[in-house]
C-alpha cells in the first residue's frame, strides 16, 4: 500500500533529522547511494532542509528503505479521520504558540473568524477526552498554513520547535510574529511581521493581508473568503465580506460563479 502524504510527512522530516546530523560528506554519499539527488549548489546552511528537500520526491520504497537504514521504525498510519475542529469553508491555520499566552491567542484566534480563517488553538481545540499529541498533529497534517508567535522563551518550549518542522516538511507559509522575541534559526527565514503592541484584531488584519497576496496561499484564502460571502445572514454582512473579496489578489471563473450564485 503506498505511503499516505501524511506517513510522507513523517518519515521525510525524520529522515531529514538524522542524516542532516551528519557532515555534508556524509550527507551526499548516503543520497547517491540510494539514487536519491544532491547538489553542490545548495545556498543554505540548514542541512536537516537540504536533506528534506532533497528526499522529498523519492518514491515510497526508496524512502523506507533509507529510513530501515538509519534504523528508523516506521509505522505507517491508519487511515486519518477528518478533523472536528476545523470550521467548515475556512482557510485553515495552525498558531503555533506558549501556553502562557493562551489567552491573547484565542482573541486572535477569534479575530481571525472575520477573515474566512479558522485558526487551531491547541489548548483551546483539544477535546480532553483525546491525546493532544494524535490531535496537535492531526491539525499540523491539515492546515493550510501557520503563525508563529514569538513571545519571549518561546524557543524554550519542548513542542514549539517540532510544530514548526512539521511546517518546514510540508512546505506550508510559515509567518513569524514579532511579539518580544525575534526570529531565531531557520525562523528567521519565513515570512515576518511585527506584532509589539498591537491588539488582536490588527494582528489578525495583518495576517489576512499576507496570506491573500502569498502565492502559497492566495488562492486558499480566496476561496474562503468567497465561500464566507456566499454565507451572509444580512445585508450589511455581505456588504462587508464584499469589501474583503475586492482585495484579494486570486480570482477565477469557479469563484464567480459561487458568487454570482449567491447574489441571485
Amino acid at each position: 500500500m503506498p505511503l499516505s502524504p501524511s506517513d510522507r510527512v513523517h518519515i521525510i522530516s525524520e529522515i531529514g533529522r538524522r542524516v542532516g546530523a551528519s557532515d555534508w560528506e556524509l550527507i551526499d554519499l548516503t543520497l547517491r547511494q540510494f539514487r536519491l539527488p544532491s547538489t553542490d549548489d545548495w545556498r543554505g546552511a540548514d542541512r536537516r532542509v537540504y536533506v528534506m528537500e532533497m528526499i522529498e520526491q523519492g518514491d515510497d520504497d526508496v524512502l523506507l528503505s533509507l529510513g530501515r537504514h538509519l534504523h528508523y521504525e516506521f509505522m505507517a498510519s491508519q487511515p486519518s479521520r477528518e478533523p472536528r475542529f476545523w470550521k467548515e469553508g475556512c482557510f485553515r491555520l495552525f498558531i503555533s504558540h506558549l501556553a502562557e499566552h493562551r489567552r491573547f491567542v484565542a482573541e486572535v484566534q477569534g479575530a481571525l473568524l472575520q477573515f474566512g480563517v479558522s485558526a487551531f488553538v491547541a489548548h483551546s481545540d483539544i477535546e480532553p477526552t483525546l491525546e493532544w499529541q494524535d490531535e496537535i498533529e492531526a491539525a499540523l497534517a491539515s492546515c493550510d498554513a501557520m503563525l508563529v508567535l514569538l513571545h519571549p522563551r518561546f524557543h524554550e518550549s519542548k513542542w514549539t520547535d517540532q510544530e514548526i518542522g512539521y511546517g518546514m516538511g510540508r512546505h506550508l507559509l510559515i509567518v513569524a510574529a514579532r511579539l518580544g522575541a525575534d526570529p531565531y534559526g531557520f525562523i528567521a527565514r519565513f515570512q515576518g511581521m511585527n506584532g509589539n503592541g498591537k491588539t488582536a484584531p490588527t494582528l489578525a488584519r495583518e495576517l489576512f493581508d499576507i496570506l491573500r497576496q502569498h502565492e502559497k496561499t492566495r488562492k486558499g484564502i480566496s476561496e474562503a473568503v468567497a465561500a464566507r460571502f456566499c454565507q451572509s445572514n444580512s445585508f450589511d454582512s455581505a456588504r462587508e465580506n464584499m469589501k474583503m473579496l475586492e482585495t484579494l489578489a486570486h480570482w477565477d471563473s469557479s469563484l464567480s460563479e459561487r458568487v454570482l450564485s449567491a447574489s441571485t
